[in-house]
């Protein structure tokens, strides 16, 4: 069954309906592909809850992964079309504490080629 246009453009208002997803999903457009051990480590938070928000934001059509290794990355989808463009900027304008970015996983997989 396909998904109606009315569908998708619930699934993703409801995928912007939580603070926390706002602020994962302006944390990644800022900081480019991160990975998801470095999202765990910067928002505090258990690896079950982080890829729970990270599914429903991929399910609404924001972010691809992109898997190296045992590594998943996650970034902005590209090409993004205007409605999420037009979202990703008026989510710019929004003040929120984002955390600090540092690599964790990078710096381990700099010592291992993936």
């Amino acid at each position: 069954m396909q998904t109606s246009s009315t569908e998708l453009f619930l699934q993703t208002i409801g995928a912007l309906n939580d603070k926390t997803r706002l602020t994962i999903l302006r944390f990644i457009d800022i900081n480019g592909a991160v990975c998801v051990c470095d999202i765990e480590s910067a928002f505090e938070m258990i690896q079950s809850r982080i890829s729970r928000h990270l599914k429903i934001l991929k399910e609404a059509g924001f972010l691809r992964v992109e898997r190296k290794g045992r590594w998943a990355y996650y970034a902005i989808r590209s090409p993004l079309d205007r409605f999420r463009q037009d979202i990703l900027k008026e989510i710019s304008y929004l003040e929120m504490d984002l955390p600090e970015f540092q690599s964790k996983c990078s710096s381990v997989s700099s010592h291992k080629k993936v």
